[in-house]
Formats: structure tokens, C-alpha cells, sequence
């Protein structure tokens, strides 16, 4: 039988974008689509975006985000649904000092590479800030490996 902390992260390296979910001023959720980078042990999400954007404002108010991440393509609803789901929370990160994260970063979507150079970066040239998510619960939702019990929570590594 599959592990499921093995296949929900095989399903996050699978998935390109994440729907992410912040916190409007009013308390109502805010939606968005993002391409992200993770790291796991300790499990961590990767995304860069203008800090003006409603997410960006949102999250610096409230750090509290969720969001999902679908590592299939869909080709019709009666498909096998398999992806994750979490929650934690977000942070705008510093423009120096991180390096390992625009690395993982640029090194998964290398077309990114100069809106998050480290120069660009530090100088304030860079139209594009880091900002880290930290996973403190995961939902691995896998219809094709766990057909009886497909909502699977998978403990966090912080």
C-alpha cells in the first residue's frame, strides 16, 4: 500500500500552481492562482508576487493562509481526483539573505530568474518579492491510492 506522506509529496512536486487563500480585511476569503516552489522537512511553499496585489496586502494583515495544490491533468469530471490541500502561514520574506529560497525558486521555473535576482533584489529594482508559506497541516486527498478513505492528513514537518 502507498505511504501517504511519500504520495502527498510526489503530488507537490507534480503540481504547477496552488490555489492560495488569504484573508480579506472584512474576514472573507480571497482567492488566487500562484506558481510555487516547496521544500520539505521543514515543508515550505515558495511564491513571488508584486507586493501590491490583493493576497500580498491581505497576508501581511494576517499571515493565516490554505490553499490547494491539483497534481493531475483534468481531462473529465469522473476522473480519480489526486492532490493536497494545507494550511499555515505566510510571510513576505526579506530581500537579502535568501538565497536558498529564489534558488529553489528560479531553479523550478528558470524564466523567473530575473524578477527575484538576489542584486535586483537587494537594490529594490525588483518588481517581485519571495514570500514563504509553512505548512503546519497537510490533506492529501488521493482517490486512486486510498479508494476507501481518500482524505488523508499527513502531519506537517515544521
Amino acid at each position: 500500500m502507498a505511504e501517504p506522506r511519500k504520495v502527498l509529496e510526489d503530488y507537490v512536486a507534480t503540481g504547477k500552481a496552488m490555489q492560495l487563500a488569504t484573508l480579506s480585511p472584512d474576514g472573507s476569503p480571497a482567492v488566487c492562482n500562484l506558481w510555487f516552489a516547496y521544500q520539505f522537512s521543514p515543508d515550505k511553499l515558495w511564491f513571488i508576487s508584486r507586493p501590491a496585489r490583493e493576497h500580498c496586502d491581505n497576508l501581511r494583515r494576517d499571515p493565516r493562509v490554505a490553499g490547494a495544490i491539483l497534481a493531475i491533468e483534468l481531462t473529465n469530471p469522473g476522473q480519480p481526483v489526486c492532490g493536497v490541500s494545507f494550511s499555515g502561514h505566510a510571510a513576505q520574506l526579506p530581500v537579502t539573505g535568501i538565497d536558498d529560497q529564489i534558488a529553489a525558486y528560479a531553479g523550478r521555473w528558470p524564466s523567473t530568474s530575473r524578477a527575484i535576482d538576489p542584486q535586483r533584489l537587494a537594490s529594490g529594482e525588483a518588481h517581485h518579492l519571495v514570500y514563504e508559506i509553512t505548512v503546519e497541516e497537510w490533506v492529501l486527498y488521493d482517490e486512486q491510492n486510498f479508494r476507501e478513505q481518500p482524505r488523508q492528513l499527513v502531519k506537517a514537518h515544521l
